[in-house]
């Protein structure tokens, strides 16, 4: 054949191939067999590879994954990827339906109800009916391109079908693992002598996460898509655009409802709360929207939440197990978490051996003994929790479960501050677990994203190369290379990436600090407010609880922190390593002109100005 028609045969391959996808994955009406799939995939991956220059990154053959390891880009979400409010209260949905038709009171309003997937949230962007990009939810702001592992999912079209589909728009789903799937990579991991999978949702969370998609490729993800977004949709509804999008090749959901009233809303939510153990993959409830985007956009949003819909989730399940033991666990704030070591049993899919007792509290509400026969429950928590004791199987002379009262790791005393739940190790800056803790969540990629060191830690610490978070920037690679399972690559990649730290902006760095209460937003709070980590530390109780969302809680956290000089000396010793402790100018620049431009709409009533004097502070500014 000449290159034409090499061209041509490959085209006519790759056409082919997209077809019987869709037919076996979306539709699951198969057309040809595996083996007649496998010689047509054969074919084009031999064609490719001896025709380089017809390279398609949506071709079939690049849902075979490739071998090369690449880091994960953050991308910062085009649509705010925000989560939604949750309930397990058959009378809160009825608030929400008397909020919206509250709000909307001279409006006919449709629901669409859907089911509740219990797996990892996916952002695919279509160019000219093309996957271009495929992000995870990450922070709801910004999260990881996954593209060249999203493209091994057979399910997800690389190409769109027909021509009616907007020339760019964003659809999203849930990437999950089918029971059978499920099941099968658990025997294989099982044969071969390696930690099983604790459910479907981590297994499919830890293989979207891979660094080689050979390996997805290999894995039997699936995923069903529910959400379109985009300036030029061809409808004015959720509904009607998700039946659209099925028509371009997306694997929609067939569980779906249109609903008038909240009759209509609670019989589909009664019906798969019996159905849903029927269902080949997991749910965990139900989805109501309202379905008219005119009407999304009239009840707009809440901080982290869409006010035109809402989860209601299905009660959890339980199972009775015995009691065997209670282990004591140091955080890296110093927190004690009591986590009671079960005979394993069954419980909504997976095999449970330990359940969370959360705190002193809980124990004694529980009245738990030892070796007591106890229910426990898997809600929206990853770890199960003990919910209950079996007082009629309790054997006679038990103990009580005491709590401790001296650190199990350092043995200083326990402390417990008024007002709160749990107790705490005070000896920060000598118990080991603490220490550690605090530098596993500093090199986390949410926070200083310094690849390889989190499983590096323990050794670092117990060889005694890092006593604290700073210490990692004075690692030398010699040093390094004193570890188990270091060669000279390893550690200068090691290396390398405690240098990119260095550029990590400060926001993410003070989260990155582990300053107890302060998590990822309200890090960004106090540096946006303060600018610099000089300023942060000189405010005072009263400047700090006049941040919008500071608190006083917060505030006296931060004074803590400052009034220590171990705290002060590790602060020093990051400034000098060239840590970015302060906003940088492009940085404060960029925050500016993120307003620029925009129109206020000023409604409702406020507690402290009136309608009027906020639009005449709005002049004064002009």
């Amino acid at each position: 054949m000449n290159k034409e028609q090499i061209r041509e045969k490959i085209q006519q391959l790759r056409e082919q191939l997209h077809h019987h996808n869709y037919m076996y994955y979306v539709l699951a009406q198969p057309e040809i067999t595996d083996f007649e799939y496998d010689i047509l995939l054969q074919d084009l991956l031999n064609l490719e590879h001896n025709n380089p220059e017809f390279f398609d990154p949506n071709s079939p053959s690049q849902r075979v994954g490739s071998d090369i390891n690449k880091e994960f880009k953050q991308v910062t979400h085009k649509y705010p990827m925000l989560s939604l409010g949750n309930t397990y209260s058959i009378e809160e949905v009825t608030e929400f339906e008397n909020r919206i038709k509250k709000a909307l009171p001279d409006e006919s309003i449709e629901y669409i109800c859907e089911l509740k997937y219990d797996g990892v949230a996916i952002g695919l962007t279509y160019k000219n009916g093309v996957l271009v990009q495929a992000v995870t939810r990450g922070d709801g702001a910004q999260g990881d391109d996954v593209t060249n592992n999203v493209k091994t999912i057979k399910s997800i079209p690389l190409r769109l079908r027909g021509n009616n589909f907007p020339d760019e728009f964003e659809i999203r789903g849930e990437i999950f693992l089918p029971h059978s799937s499920f099941e099968k990579m658990n025997d294989e991991k099982e044969a071969a002598g390696e930690q099983l999978f604790a459910n479907p949702r981590n297994a499919a969370a830890g293989t979207l996460k891979l660094q080689k998609s050979s390996v997805v490729a290999k894995r039997p993800l699936d995923c069903y898509l529910y959400f379109v977004l985009g300036s030029k949709l061809p409808y004015n509804s959720h509904f009607e655009n998700l039946m659209a999008a099925k028509s371009w090749g997306f694997k929609i959901p067939e569980h779906i409802a249109k609903c008038r009233n909240i009759e209509e809303i609670f019989n589909f939510i009664n019906e798969w709360d019996i159905k849903r153990y029927d269902l080949p993959f997991d749910i965990d409830g139900v989805v109501i929207k309202v379905n008219s985007y005119q009407q999304q956009e009239e009840l707009g949003f809440t901080a982290k939440t869409p006010r035109w819909a809402i989860a209601y989730k299905f009660k959890a399940e339980q199972a009775r197990t015995k009691l065997l033991s209670v282990d004591f666990q140091v955080g890296r704030t110093g927190a004690i978490t009591p986590v009671a070591n079960l005979d394993p049993v069954l419980l909504a899919g997976t095999t449970v051996k330990r359940a969370s007792l959360h705190n002193s509290d809980q124990i004694k509400l529980l009245n738990l003994h030892e070796n007591d026969f106890v229910f426990v429950e898997k809600g929206g928590e990853i770890i199960p929790k003990i919910v209950g004791v079996d007082q009629n199987a309790r054997a006679l002379n038990t103990k009580p479960i005491e709590f401790i009262t001296h650190c199990p790791e350092c043995g200083s005393e326990l402390i417990r501050v008024d007002g709160e739940a749990k107790h705490y190790c005070p000896n920060s800056n000598n118990c080991p677990p603490q220490i550690k803790g605090r530098m596993e969540h500093f090199v986390a990629r949410k926070a200083m994203n310094i690849g390889g060191a989190e499983a590096t830690i323990e050794a670092l610490f117990d060889k005694g190369l890092i006593k604290d978070i700073s210490d990692l920037y004075y690692l030398t690679k010699e040093q390094i290379l004193l570890l188990d399972r270091f060669a000279e690559k390893s550690a200068s990649n090691l290396i390398a990436s405690i240098e990119e730290s260095k550029k990590i902006p400060f926001q993410r760095v003070m989260f990155a600090l582990g300053i107890r209460f302060v998590g990822e937003t309200v890090a960004k709070t106090l540096a946006n407010h303060f600018k610099s980590i000089e300023n942060l530390k000189k405010a005072s109780i009263e400047q700090l609880t006049q941040v919008h969302e500071i608190g006083e809680r917060i505030a006296s956290s931060l004074i803590e922190y400052f009034s220590d000089e171990k705290n002060i000396q590790i602060i020093e010793k990051l400034k000098n390593a060239g840590v970015q402790l302060q906003i940088s100018q492009s940085e404060e620049s960029s925050v500016i002109k993120k307003l620029d431009g925009k129109t206020f709409v000023i409604s409702g009533t406020f507690e402290k100005h009136s309608r009027d004097e906020l639009l005449d502070l709005q002049n004064l500014k002009k």
